[in-house]
């Protein structure tokens, strides 16, 4: 039985320029309204977690915050004045979780340097304590999640599990109901033995979210049930830390990492969600942000092909609800 989604991917402005082509100039200009509707848009597809990608942006020459702090300036020509504070707002009226993100505090492609950095960290928890203090009063603020993600080659890096346990024992200390989450790539070529269902009992995470990586061209959709079929024993065996996916909605326009995301199509998408349903406990996507926009949005953002791909996975939403009765 294929799953449906319970979550996605949500953000102010995507990292990657080039990337985020069709919705970053579009999201900087949102009202709090516009905001909010898109919450309600991931809501009408069931959807019960939003994963923000960042709460500041770092670049090599300029850094913006999405919250008002003084660790860096708040986002220049920004429509929202407040757009954490909506999120969180409308995600609590929707019965919604959301974890919230601990990134990023350096520049975004110095992902090893910003796990390892004690500088970063310093930002990044005091980050953690303004934001908790300002939105730890919702009802949907449910955790942290970790952004700069390591590359798994074969088994863990270990600067990624300590980063990990660092980062978890200062969140958790400012609320020790507060869950954690991790997504890491390199799905493609993990080895899922005894090693790393060791190094999995060591990790103090809630939910680990591994890429499926099909949108960036490195696994098909056929070959990734192999892997969370090895997954699943070395979660099981380890006790530790659901098996969630990170399912990748997107294609390219042209070369990866260096072009426009864009809708893939709901036949690709079918069989993402067919090789990933049986093993995980929760299929998160990245994104609907960009990729799909219900029909008649107030908040449309993305490519011209993002309505029809809304409309094609809802025909399979219930479809495959359909078949649950």
């Amino acid at each position: 039985m294929l799953k449906t989604f319970s979550g996605s991917w949500f953000e102010f402005q995507h990292h990657n320029p080039p990337e985020g082509k069709y919705w970053n100039p579009v999201c900087r200009a949102f009202s709090e309204e516009q905001w909010r509707e898109k919450v309600r848009e991931m809501k009408s597809l069931d959807m019960k977690y939003i994963v923000l990608l960042c709460t500041s942006l770092v670049y090599e020459d300029y850094a913006e915050a999405y919250f008002k702090t003084d660790i860096y300036p708040f986002a220049k020509n920004f429509g929202c004045a407040d757009p954490i504070a909506a999120l969180m707002d409308e995600a609590s009226k929707c019965g919604m979780k959301v974890f919230v993100s601990v990134g990023y505090y350096g520049p975004w492609t110095h992902t090893h340097e910003n796990m390892t950095s004690r500088d970063v960290e310093k930002r990044a928890f005091r980050s953690m304590e303004e934001l908790y203090a300002r939105f730890g009063r919702y009802d949907s603020f449910f955790g942290w999640y970790y952004p700069d993600e390591s590359g798994i080659e074969h088994h863990i890096d270990p600067d990624f599990i300590d980063y990990i346990n660092r980062y978890s024992a200062f969140g958790r200390s400012l609320g020790k109901d507060l869950r954690i989450l991790v997504a890491p790539y390199g799905t493609n070529h993990l080895a899922a033995d005894d090693e790393y269902v060791k190094q999995l009992e060591t990790i103090d995470a809630d939910y680990i979210a591994y890429q499926d990586e099909v949108g960036v061209h490195k696994s098909q959709p056929e070959d990734t049930a192999a892997y969370y079929e090895a997954l699943r024993r070395a979660h099981d065996k380890a006790g530790r830390a659901a098996l969630w996916a990170d399912m990748e909605l997107f294609d390219f326009e042209g070369d990866v990492y260096r072009s426009a995301l864009v809708p893939s199509n709901i036949d690709r998408l079918e069989r993402q969600l067919a090789s990933v349903s049986p093993y995980c406990d929760e299929i998160l996507v990245y994104q609907y942000m960009g990729m799909m926009n219900r029909p008649g949005t107030i908040a449309y953002c993305g490519h011209p092909d993002s309505v029809e791909y809304y409309r094609a996975y809802k025909e399979l939403f219930d479809r495959i609800r359909a078949g649950e009765k």
